[in-house]
């Protein structure tokens, strides 16, 4: 749906934003672009939508240049920015209105009233913007975009400093959209979104892309699997016969830890467990964890540093 070559974006002052960033996005997928700040997450989305002039590089939208087929290509696409600007002195049902409008899409109540009840924003289409609260006027900037009935929904930073409540009805509609073909690209600071509903995951530093690659399989391949030991007494040290097993010992010598790959045939926590007892290191609980998306995109940001 999405195809991006090359692109290349260097502002006056010399800043560069992007740097040959290619990068594909598949027909209904959720895809989540992960980032630090600054690391150009924005400026590529605005790119795509046609905010920003690149400085090289060539997108296309369904097929369609964004430069050649500007109205075509930017009708496709609805976005969600980060900011908040919204028609102060207009209605919440005006505002939906005129944003389809600006699309050259012919008037349909029906499709707004289901835009603004699954943002539980039905009660509230004839209140003026300005008299809306922050959470209810970033509902109405969802709303806004949506109301065009666009291919692609960009997402940036859709929940940043809004309530629990706005967060699942956002979710939901990403869910309901995904079900009707929409391709969503989401960027945002709260990870576990990013765990619970994207398909894939890019991740963005530097201007760069230095990862692209399905969850689940991302998950897989970079996770960390470990096992904690709970001591009974603290341990001095860990005897030189464990040393293969690469344990980590605590501040408080009373946990073992042992980092092991999933992949692998065989484990090793069993043959582990054997050598303790055999060394004389008994515990007295033991728990598993398996890294987190957050866990792998830190890891990942990092090593680019």
């Amino acid at each position: 749906m999405i195809w991006i070559d090359g692109l290349t974006k260097t502002y006056a002052g010399g800043f560069r934003a992007l740097n040959n960033v290619s990068l594909e996005i598949n027909r209904g997928e959720i895809f989540a672009l992960l980032g630090p700040n600054g690391a150009g997450k924005t400026t590529l989305i605005n790119v795509v939508c046609g905010i920003v002039n690149a400085t090289a590089g060539k997108v296309e939208v369904d097929g369609h240049d964004i430069v050649s087929d500007y109205r075509l290509t930017r009708a496709k696409i609805g976005l969600v920015p980060q900011e908040m600007p919204t028609e102060s002195f207009e209605t919440v049902w005006n505002t939906c209105q005129f944003s389809r409008g600006l699309f050259g899409k012919p008037a349909s109540p029906d499709h707004l009233e289901k835009v603004l009840k699954s943002l539980s924003l039905w009660d509230r289409k004839d209140t003026i913007s300005m008299e809306l609260s922050g959470g209810m006027k970033r509902r109405v900037l969802i709303a806004k975009a949506l109301a065009h009935e666009p291919e692609v929904l960009f997402l940036d930073e859709p929940t940043a400093g809004v309530d629990v409540e706005l967060r699942q009805d956002m979710w939901n509609v990403v869910a309901a959209l995904r079900e009707e073909g929409v391709t969503v690209i989401l960027t945002t600071h709260y990870i576990e979104e990013a765990e619970q509903l994207a398909d894939r995951v890019g991740v963005i530093n530097h201007g760069e892309i230095i990862l692209v690659e399905e969850k689940e399989k991302l998950m897989r391949d970079l996770g960390k699997k470990q096992l904690v030991l709970n001591l009974p007494t603290p341990l001095a040290e860990v005897p030189p016969q464990l040393a293969s097993y690469q344990l980590e010992l605590s501040d408080d010598r009373l946990d073992l830890t042992y980092t092991y790959d999933t992949k692998r045939e065989r484990t090793g926590i069993t043959a582990l467990l054997g050598e303790l007892n055999a060394a004389g290191i008994h515990f007295t609980d033991l728990q598993t964890s398996q890294s987190s998306l957050e866990d792998i995109f830190v890891d990942l940001v990092n090593r680019g540093r």
